[in-house]
């Protein structure tokens, strides 16, 4: 069973419904014993970092996510989840992460005439041929919503997409991955990577 962690930040109603479409058992919780017991683990995230970790730390889920990751159960941060993952953010402030992915969080800087956030459809550019994008092929079109992004974590990188500068759509280490982007919003090839993501277990990465 997959779960959703619940800690007040992300659009979990919609993620839920697309692990419902591809007939993956899922559960959104918050309970500490519920997360422990989970096959494959989901951060989802939006909104700024500092709060988000405020709330992990708060809740004591920080810790949970932390152990469950160290245990090589399966990991999959979506957006501003995929964020937390990293050491550190500079987004409003200096913040610390949950350290499972080297590298830092920090505002998008490209072409004056291209908006910020970067929002909408944008091709992958597929690196290293990781198991999460093993049902998408090179240049499949995903959906982004973020202002911020992840940087010197160059050794982690599985996807990038094109937005003025090169920008990092996924990263990866072991068990812990991470995709900017939005699957659950991405249509079918969204659903594809979630489809790639259930299939994983424990040791497997």
């Amino acid at each position: 069973m997959t779960v959703i962690v619940d800690y007040g930040v992300g659009n979990l109603f919609s993620l839920a419904s697309s692990l419902k479409k591809i007939g993956e058992p899922s559960v959104v919780s918050s309970e500490k014993r519920v997360i422990e017991g989970a096959d494959r683990v989901i951060l989802p995230g939006v909104g700024a970092f500092g709060d988000a970790m405020k709330k992990l730390e708060d809740s004591g889920l920080k810790d949970v996510i932390i152990e469950a990751a160290s245990k090589g159960v399966p990991l999959l941060g979506i957006c501003l989840g995929m964020q937390l993952l990293f050491e550190r953010s500079f987004e409003y402030g200096e913040h610390k992460g949950l350290g499972l992915l080297k590298g830092e969080v920090r505002p998008i800087v490209t072409d004056p005439s291209l908006k910020i956030p970067h929002m909408g459809w944008n091709s992958l550019k597929l690196k290293g041929g990781h198991p999460l994008f093993s049902r998408i092929k090179d240049g499949t079109y995903v959906y982004f919503v973020h202002s911020y992004h992840a940087v010197n974590c160059g050794e982690s990188v599985i996807a990038e997409t094109e937005y003025g500068i090169p920008v990092t759509a996924a990263a990866a280490s072991a068990n812990v991955m991470g995709c900017q982007f939005h699957p659950e919003k991405s249509g079918d090839a969204g659903l594809d990577i979630l489809r790639a993501f259930v299939t994983m277990k424990e040791g497997d990465l």
